[in-house]
């Protein structure tokens, strides 16, 4: 079992930052490659970035691409989701999840352990 905390959301003006964490604790953080994911009411929950086990890979979904980062710091359990020049329509809970699989993958059936999210509001 994995258990996650996602913590660093609340509400900013477009333009604006903002700084998710994710806290693991249960079963060791380093096995697992890490995603951010994120549900808008009324849409279904999207992928957003993925971070290999190492920290040494990643993936984005292309809206986020030069605006967002991941990161993680396997000594402190934790993983990171820095969010720049944010938009109204990032307008989200935002989910991080845990992976035992190979290779960075954007389905969210694919991730064993979530956390109970975080909202993020982008005001215009």
């Amino acid at each position: 079992q994995v258990q996650l905390v996602e913590s660093g959301g609340g509400l900013v003006q477009a333009g604006g930052s903002l700084r998710l964490s994710c806290a693991a604790s249960g079963r060791p953080f380093s096995r697992y490659n890490m995603g951010w994911f994120r549900q808008a009411p009324g849409k279904e929950r999207e992928f957003v970035a993925a971070i290999g086990r190492n920290g040494d890979t990643n993936s984005y979904t292309e809206s986020v691409k030069g605006r967002f980062t991941i990161s993680r710091d396997n000594a402190k359990n934790t993983v990171y989701l820095l969010m720049n020049t944010l938009r109204p329509e990032d307008t989200a809970v935002y989910y991080c999840a845990a992976d035992l699989g190979s290779g960075l993958r954007s389905d969210p059936e694919n991730y064993e352990y979530w956390g109970q999210g975080t909202q993020v509001t982008v005001s215009s």
